[in-house]
Protein backbone atom coordinates (compact mmCIF):
# COMPACT_ATOMS: atom_id res chain seq x y z
CA UNK A 1 0.00 0.00 0.00
CA UNK A 2 1.39 3.15 -1.18
CA UNK A 3 -1.19 5.48 -0.71
CA UNK A 4 -0.13 9.30 -0.44
CA UNK A 5 0.02 10.81 3.30
CA UNK A 6 -1.54 14.11 4.31
CA UNK A 7 0.37 16.50 6.22
CA UNK A 8 -1.09 16.70 8.81
CA UNK A 9 0.13 12.88 9.47
CA UNK A 10 4.01 13.97 9.47
CA UNK A 11 6.09 15.08 11.96
CA UNK A 12 9.87 16.08 12.56
CA UNK A 13 12.45 14.01 15.22
CA UNK A 14 15.82 14.18 15.76
CA UNK A 15 17.78 12.02 14.20
CA UNK A 16 20.01 9.85 16.00
CA UNK A 17 22.42 6.69 15.73
CA UNK A 18 20.05 4.28 16.25
CA UNK A 19 17.94 5.81 12.86
CA UNK A 20 21.30 5.25 10.92
CA UNK A 21 20.31 2.06 9.36
CA UNK A 22 16.72 3.48 8.00
CA UNK A 23 18.78 6.61 7.03
CA UNK A 24 21.20 5.38 4.73
CA UNK A 25 18.72 2.70 3.18
CA UNK A 26 16.83 6.10 1.76
CA UNK A 27 20.37 7.73 1.12
CA UNK A 28 21.55 4.96 -0.76
CA UNK A 29 18.44 4.67 -3.03
CA UNK A 30 18.11 8.54 -3.33
CA UNK A 31 21.70 9.29 -4.75
CA UNK A 32 24.15 7.15 -7.02
CA UNK A 33 26.86 8.86 -4.18
CA UNK A 34 24.93 8.71 -0.62
CA UNK A 35 26.89 9.54 2.41
CA UNK A 36 27.83 6.55 4.20
CA UNK A 37 27.55 5.78 8.33
CA UNK A 38 30.24 7.76 9.24
CA UNK A 39 29.12 11.03 7.38
CA UNK A 40 25.84 11.27 9.54
CA UNK A 41 27.77 9.91 12.20
CA UNK A 42 30.19 12.45 12.44
CA UNK A 43 27.14 14.97 11.86
CA UNK A 44 25.52 13.86 14.78
CA UNK A 45 28.83 13.79 17.15
CA UNK A 46 29.06 17.45 16.01
CA UNK A 47 26.03 18.68 16.98
CA UNK A 48 24.69 19.28 13.44
CA UNK A 49 20.82 19.73 13.15
CA UNK A 50 19.45 16.29 11.75
CA UNK A 51 15.93 16.00 11.73
CA UNK A 52 13.88 13.07 10.55
CA UNK A 53 10.18 13.46 8.81
CA UNK A 54 8.47 10.39 10.14
CA UNK A 55 4.38 9.24 9.25
CA UNK A 56 3.83 6.83 11.36
CA UNK A 57 6.78 4.52 12.06
CA UNK A 58 7.55 5.31 8.55
CA UNK A 59 10.64 7.16 7.42
CA UNK A 60 9.83 9.79 4.82
CA UNK A 61 13.15 11.74 4.27
CA UNK A 62 15.63 13.86 6.68
CA UNK A 63 18.05 16.68 6.48
CA UNK A 64 20.97 17.57 8.19
CA UNK A 65 22.45 21.20 8.10
CA UNK A 66 25.57 23.00 10.13
CA UNK A 67 25.09 26.06 11.78
CA UNK A 68 27.43 29.09 10.86
CA UNK A 69 27.79 32.55 11.60
CA UNK A 70 24.45 34.00 11.24
CA UNK A 71 23.62 31.09 8.23
CA UNK A 72 22.96 27.58 8.19
CA UNK A 73 24.34 25.30 5.56
CA UNK A 74 22.16 22.21 4.30
CA UNK A 75 24.59 19.57 3.80
CA UNK A 76 22.24 16.79 3.07
CA UNK A 77 18.77 16.37 2.79
CA UNK A 78 16.56 13.54 1.17
CA UNK A 79 13.12 11.69 1.02
CA UNK A 80 12.42 7.85 0.05
CA UNK A 81 11.88 7.40 -3.50
CA UNK A 82 8.17 5.79 -2.54
CA UNK A 83 7.22 9.22 -1.22
CA UNK A 84 8.89 11.88 -3.54
CA UNK A 85 7.13 14.46 -5.78
CA UNK A 86 4.38 14.44 -2.48
CA UNK A 87 5.99 17.91 -1.38
CA UNK A 88 7.81 16.41 1.66
CA UNK A 89 11.00 17.98 0.30
CA UNK A 90 9.27 21.49 0.89
CA UNK A 91 8.17 19.92 4.62
CA UNK A 92 12.22 19.41 5.56
CA UNK A 93 12.94 22.91 3.45
CA UNK A 94 10.25 24.99 5.87
CA UNK A 95 11.63 22.92 8.98
CA UNK A 96 14.78 23.89 8.31
CA UNK A 97 13.72 27.53 7.56
CA UNK A 98 11.99 27.51 10.94
CA UNK A 99 15.07 26.26 12.67
CA UNK A 100 17.76 28.41 11.32
CA UNK A 101 15.31 31.96 12.61
CA UNK A 102 14.59 30.53 15.82
CA UNK A 103 18.54 30.48 16.02
CA UNK A 104 18.33 33.69 14.68
CA UNK A 105 20.31 32.73 11.61
CA UNK A 106 19.88 35.62 7.76
CA UNK A 107 20.75 32.39 5.08
CA UNK A 108 20.36 29.43 4.07
CA UNK A 109 22.82 27.72 1.90
CA UNK A 110 23.07 24.58 -0.27
CA UNK A 111 25.27 23.00 -3.13
CA UNK A 112 22.92 21.03 -5.50
CA UNK A 113 24.46 18.92 -8.21
CA UNK A 114 24.09 21.02 -11.97
CA UNK A 115 22.49 17.76 -13.33
CA UNK A 116 19.85 17.57 -10.70
CA UNK A 117 17.24 19.51 -11.81
CA UNK A 118 14.49 18.29 -10.00
CA UNK A 119 16.44 19.01 -6.88
CA UNK A 120 16.99 22.77 -7.93
CA UNK A 121 13.10 23.21 -8.93
CA UNK A 122 12.31 22.31 -5.94
CA UNK A 123 15.02 24.81 -4.16
CA UNK A 124 14.12 27.32 -6.39
CA UNK A 125 10.39 26.92 -5.67
CA UNK A 126 11.19 27.97 -1.62
CA UNK A 127 13.09 30.43 -2.43
CA UNK A 128 16.57 29.62 -2.92
CA UNK A 129 18.48 31.37 -5.81
CA UNK A 130 21.54 30.54 -7.37
CA UNK A 131 24.66 32.83 -6.44
CA UNK A 132 27.58 30.84 -8.05
CA UNK A 133 29.13 27.53 -8.79
CA UNK A 134 31.52 25.26 -7.16
CA UNK A 135 33.23 23.45 -10.36
CA UNK A 136 33.92 19.60 -10.27
CA UNK A 137 32.51 20.12 -6.59
CA UNK A 138 30.93 16.30 -6.34
CA UNK A 139 32.38 12.84 -7.42
CA UNK A 140 30.38 11.55 -10.49
CA UNK A 141 30.66 8.17 -12.14
CA UNK A 142 34.09 6.65 -13.85
CA UNK A 143 36.42 8.85 -11.47
CA UNK A 144 35.12 12.21 -12.96
CA UNK A 145 33.43 15.14 -11.24
CA UNK A 146 30.56 17.36 -11.41
CA UNK A 147 29.66 21.19 -10.94
CA UNK A 148 27.95 22.19 -7.55
CA UNK A 149 25.25 24.92 -8.49
CA UNK A 150 25.50 27.47 -5.32
CA UNK A 151 22.28 28.22 -3.58
CA UNK A 152 20.84 30.38 -0.74
CA UNK A 153 17.75 31.58 0.85
CA UNK A 154 17.67 35.14 2.84
CA UNK A 155 15.35 34.74 5.59
CA UNK A 156 13.53 37.26 7.22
Amino acid sequence: MNAQLQPNEARLEPMREADLDAVLAIEQQAYAHPWQRRHFADCLAGGYQAQLLMAGDTLLGYFVAMKGFEEAHLLNLAVAPAHQRQGWAQVLLEALALWARGQALQWVWLEARASNARAVHVYKAHGFRYVGLRKQYYPAHHGQREDALVMSLKLD
